[in-house]
């Protein structure tokens, strides 16, 4: 009995509450993953997009709006308006 993934972006979309029981289809970057469990650590977003944390953060895009995701912080897939995720290179900053 396969059991297909939500996609939780589609239910962001939508409007609609995610269900609890996964798993789940998750967009990180342009790429898309299945992910077995409702949260998601930053250090986890980085390692499927094969990011290295000490050069990367993590984004959640919550009703489009961009929010980082520390390395050892869970998102929960389950919350309304989690579309997506995204990784960007930390910024240089002068010194």
């Amino acid at each position: 009995m396969s059991t297909e993934s939500i996609d939780i972006q589609e239910y962001a979309k939508a409007g609609k509450p995610v269900p609890t029981t996964g798993p789940y289809k998750i967009r990180v970057n342009k790429d898309f993953f299945d992910w077995p469990k409702p949260t998601i650590s930053g250090a986890e977003i980085l390692k499927l997009a094969k990011k290295d944390p000490a050069k990367n953060a993590a984004y959640e895009f919550v009703s489009g709006k961009p929010q980082r995701v520390k390395p050892d912080e869970h998102v929960d897939l389950t919350a309304p308006g989690v579309e997506r995720f995204e990784t960007l290179p930390l910024d240089q900053t002068e010194g």
